[in-house]
């Protein structure tokens, strides 16, 4: 048995035929050539060519080894960028995926920070379309039946810490103040908490912020909790799956207001791909882009106004989106408001509107539990909204990549390529063992021979009805 010597010098020089072959994953490995087939590197180097200096500073990280690191963000579910630099740093596999040898250190959490920082948020929504482009290569993108849903994001801030707007005050402090102004010189914790709990609106965004992430919003979440948050909204295709367009909000923002500026960036990202597949005569998956743009567009009813269905009424979309129970409305002076109501109240009944809904809820929340819960984006570990939307917006990416890869692998990220083939060996294992089982109950037991049992031994004697030879 070998042992683990504890204390070894290292060689000073070590041959390169010596090193260890790093072990490529299956998965990372077909990506980096779907990646590699569209000349990945050379568009995002064309991007960010402008946010680097020529001759002078420190070596730099390279565009397609940075968006390679956030990709694995999400195919690895790791949530922040420590992690995902201590995550390369440690296999071998995603060493081989990002192109680092085994001589050379792979990016810091540091270079991954200041990199983000120096590029863009429109930089990145060119590799997001990018993505959605290669995703209509594959016939994957048909743009007209548009799924619309937002998430919360909780912030990188905590709620102890806001303060005041216009004084700068503290929580504590301005509830102490108001309660020496009640006639309490000294409050006791009992007494503010009191104070506070009968004061109406105490968490309202106009009168409180966060010092450290101004951008967050103070929300109630999914679970019923409050927290500085901000709000994810997705535009997804029904019929694919794809997120064709993905917006950062304010978390205090209501649907009908930030419904607009997602559809409008679905609406002109589906134009450009079908006016791009139009150029170039394209014939087969391409050409099944819309031509026309967003035809149809699904919601639930917190999306349900008059103003945002006569907008959309006006541009010639159809909506299906659910209505809620209100008193009855007055439509004087409302022709087109009232129009685009009921025609859309009218499209609610028919048979393809449940299955559109019922397709929403499906499809568009499959995509926020890959992004945040097992993507590992539910807490953001980013400040400010621009850095947390270049984030979400390479997450998003990987996400439609997944797509294309389901189609060659049959899995969407490398966890469940493992699960996978895990199974897969298991699945073989009980197949030798049933095997092996059924080859015992029918092999047929030799004529020739009887076991006899003396003295607690068994012995094979010649069977009763078996013809001896002479030799025996």
């Amino acid at each position: 048995m070998g042992k683990r010597r504890r204390q070894q010098q290292q060689a000073m020089w070590v041959c390169t035929a010596s090193l260890v072959q790093p072990a490529s994953h299956p998965f990372y490995t077909r990506l980096n050539t779907v990646l590699e087939s569209r000349q990945f590197d050379r568009f995002v180097e064309d991007c960010c060519r402008k946010f680097y200096a020529s001759r002078r500073g420190r070596p730099s990280l390279a565009p397609g080894v940075y968006f390679r690191l956030l990709l694995i963000g999400y195919f690895e579910g790791i949530d922040s960028e420590r992690g995902i630099a201590w995550r390369a740093a440690d296999s071998l596999a995603i060493r081989c995926f990002l192109g680092t040898g085994l001589e050379q250190e792979t990016p810091d959490h540091s270079t991954v920070s200041r990199t983000r920082r120096l590029i863009d948020v429109e930089t990145h929504r060119l590799v997001f379309c990018w993505v959605l482009k290669l995703l209509a290569e594959q016939g994957l993108v048909k743009g007209n039946v548009i799924g619309i849903d937002a998430t919360t994001l909780e912030a990188n801030a905590a709620m102890r810490s806001i303060v005041r707007r216009d004084t700068g005050e503290r929580y504590e402090e301005f509830l102490t103040r108001l309660a020496v102004e009640s006639g309490i010189e000294t409050p006791t914790r009992e007494q503010l908490a009191k104070l506070d709990r009968k004061r109406p609106k105490k968490g309202s965004n106009e009168d409180w912020e966060s010092p450290h992430d101004g951008d967050a919003r103070i929300t109630k979440m999914k679970d019923g909790r409050t927290h500085l948050a901000y709000k994810a909204e997705h535009a997804v295709d029904l019929e694919t799956g794809a997120v064709v367009a993905l917006t950062v909000q304010p978390a205090d923002r209501g649907d009908t207001a930030s419904m607009v500026t997602t559809l409008a960036e679905a609406g002109g990202t589906v134009t450009e791909l079908a006016g791009q597949a139009a150029q170039a005569d394209a014939v087969g998956p391409v050409a099944a882009v819309s031509e026309v743009g967003v035809e149809r567009v699904v919601a639930d009813k917190g999306y349900h106004s008059k103003q945002a269905l006569e907008d959309l009424a006006g541009v010639g979309v159809r909506t299906v989106i659910a209505e809620p129970e209100r008193k009855r409305q007055q439509w004087t002076g409302q022709s087109a408001a009232q129009a685009a109501v009921y025609a859309n109240r009218r499209r609610l009944n028919t048979a393809t509107a449940k299955a559109l809904m019922r397709r929403r809820g499906e499809v568009v929340e499959r995509s926020f539990a890959h992004l945040y819960d097992t993507g590992g984006m539910r807490r953001v570990h980013l400040r400010k909204r621009d850095n947390i939307a270049k984030r979400v917006l390479i997450h998003a990416a990987a996400f439609n990549l997944s797509l294309i890869l389901r189609q060659i692998l049959r899995v969407g990220t490398a966890r469940q390529a493992a699960d996978l083939f895990a199974a897969l060996c298991f699945a073989f294992l009980r197949l030798t063992q049933a095997t092996e089982t059924a080859l015992a109950v029918i092999r047929p037991r030799c004529p020739l021979t009887r076991p006899v049992r003396r003295r607690n031994q068994c012995r094979w004697l010649p069977s009763q009805n078996a013809t001896l030879s002479t030799g025996c």
